[in-house]
């Protein structure tokens, strides 16, 4: 009567982080057949290493009592596969159909994760809160995670093997790692130890009835459920139940509806963004629950609404600006400290040509690109939250500028690194064309660019089209030659940021008529080194390696904070 699993990596992952919460998971549905029924049913087996369009196979029955699943197969299988199972997931930009497109991943668990901090997935409905993922290989651990396949505690059942694999564990952990967080790993391990060993939080409920009509009609019914509320909503109930004036629903969903499509760039706000903008912005514990929306904080809140408004709206302006969009925001989380910089400064849009505006939008713009570069609010961001806000709060009562500096020392939590330091730099080399944090890197190269709230590209300064293979086949080089020139073409060493018009303008002229005509100034501010015998295709390897190193000096110079 089921369908066949039809349940994503993340609906797996928020099963199992249900679990370790301690959750309830739904009742299971089971029917005991007798031996008549068992010969006229059609029975299958769970599927534990799930490919696309994998059915599940027959199983046989012969001498076995048997128990079907009426409800409760996409949890079973789920649990199959988290534990001693795999998902096969498909890679990006290959097709379905390619089976080498599909590698077989399985669940891990970062030990380093507090499951008592917020994380940022748009995609799970209700957050997870352990650090779990789907991996195809055995992920390298470092000082910010430490991963543990899931499936491996089966292999620990009783308390002394489980101790021993924390011991063992703890040896092993990066050097650096604090007390809270070895109090973490332990505290993780022996929660997936209880899950897996101890708890018994599954109900059931077995049919018995030989009556195939009974059965069919309570697996339509069990079946028939209504639409799930997201935590948003749930949240969202609760303020419109005391938000005196105006609807906060219709407050909360026209504003999200305007950030995202009114302002000069398209942005991808939430509505839970908007609400932990609430607590952080009016002083609130940052932690996106219940239980910090009181009848207190909504007032306050609703008080300062057209304030909070008005603070998002002009840090998404200024951000969009900058051409900071949807396209390669990887943290809202990270626009927080901004937005409480915003809002305590009414009416400050950094759009002017004051030493006070020129300065600051600087530092905003090199300090949030360092921490959506260096991923400082990944994991424990709600820690990451409150440290930044005190920071700001102090430096606030010094002085009128962001804090730059303050920041990043503020927040290099546990050992972690708050800035590009030389081996990040190292990484950002190696992005190549259409990654969301190319942008963000060409964006820290021009320390006097002139923005304007234009729109710009990235763009190849050899164009892709003359470093074609079949053009460069057409040239008579060696099969090599052709593959380091086609690997060099998309690397960061041949790329820069043109204001929209200015791109379109170079592409309507040939090549040799554009980059002759540069001035020394436009080559130096694209750090275009003067050597006309590398502007071909055939040396473009050449032309990114020497280009490569004017920018890693760059960065190395820009991503230190400017002097207040």
């Amino acid at each position: 009567m089921q369908r066949p699993y039809v349940w994503s990596a993340d609906q797996v992952i928020t099963l199992i982080d249900s679990l370790m919460k301690g959750y309830p998971i739904s009742s299971l549905m089971f029917w005991a057949v007798d031996e008549k029924l068992k010969r006229e049913l059609k029975i299958y087996n769970f599927i534990e290493h799930w490919k696309p369009g994998l059915q599940n196979p027959t199983a046989s029955a012969n001498g076995r009592d048997v128990t079907l699943v009426l409800d409760g197969q996409q949890r079973i299988t789920s649990l199959l596969i988290a534990l001693r199972g795999s998902f096969a997931e498909k890679a990006k930009h290959k097709r379905r159909a390619n089976l080498d497109a599909w590698s077989e991943k399985a669940l891990y668990i970062d030990l380093l994760k507090d499951p008592e901090e917020e994380i940022e997935d748009e995609d799970v409905e209700f957050g997870v809160s352990y650090g779990l993922r789907f991996h195809a290989l055995p992920p390298r651990s470092d000082h910010r995670r430490y991963w543990f396949r899931v499936g491996d505690m089966l292999d620990h059942r009783t308390e002394e093997s489980l101790q021993a694999l924390v011991e063992t564990t703890l040896a092993r952990v990066h050097h650096g790692v604090t007390p809270y967080e070895r109090d973490l790993i332990t505290s993780t391990l022996r929660r997936l130890h209880e899950v897996i060993w101890a708890d018994e939080v599954i109900n059931y409920y077995t049919e018995t009835s030989p009556s195939v009509d009974r059965v069919l009609d309570i697996f339509v019914r069990a079946n028939d459920g209504g639409t799930k509320l997201s935590k948003s909503d749930l949240l969202m109930s609760l303020i419109i139940s005391q938000w005196e004036n105006v609807s906060a629903r219709d407050a909360v969903f026209d504003f999200v509806d305007h950030i995202n499509k009114e302002l000069p760039q398209t942005n991808k706000v939430t509505k839970d963004f908007v609400l932990k903008s609430c607590l952080v912005l009016c002083g609130f514990d940052v932690k996106y629950n219940v239980s910090n929306f009181t009848g207190q904080s909504i007032a306050e809140i609703e008080r300062n609404w057209p304030d909070i408004r008005d603070a998002l709206v002009r840090t998404f302006r200024y951000l969009n600006g900058l051409g900071i969009s949807s396209d390669n925001l990887s943290s809202l989380n990270a626009v927080l400290p901004i937005a409480w910089f915003f809002y305590h400064a009414p009416g400050v849009t950094l759009r002017g040509t004051s030493d006070f505006d020129r300065y600051n939008a600087r530092a905003i713009q090199r300090w949030l690109i360092n921490s959506l570069l260096m991923g400082v609010f990944a994991g424990q961001s709600d820690r990451t939250i409150s440290a930044a806000r005190k920071t700001l709060k102090e430096a606030s009562q010094i002085s009128r500028n962001f804090p730059e500096t303050q920041l990043y020392h503020a927040l290099a939590i546990g050992g972690r690194m708050a800035r590009l330091d030389e081996r990040a730099v190292e990484d950002l080399l190696d992005l190549t064309y259409n990654k969301p944090r190319t942008f963000l890197a060409l964006s820290l190269l021009y320390d006097d660019f002139d923005w304007g709230g234009s729109l710009h590209h990235v763009d190849h300064i050899i164009p892709r089209a003359r470093a074609d293979r079949r053009v460069l086949m057409g040239m008579n080089l060696p099969e090599h030659r052709i593959r380091e020139i086609t690997a060099s073409v998309d690397r960061l060493g041949n790329l820069q940021l043109l204001p929209s018009q200015e791109n379109i303008e170079k592409g309507d002229l040939p090549f040799e008529t554009w980059i002759t005509g540069r001035s020394d100034t436009y080559r130096d501010r694209h750090m275009i080194a003067y050597t006309p015998d590398q502007w071909t295709a055939s040396m473009l390897p050449e032309f990114v390696r020497g280009r490569e190193k004017s920018i890693r000096q760059r960065l190395l110079a820009l991503t230190q904070p400017a002097p207040a």
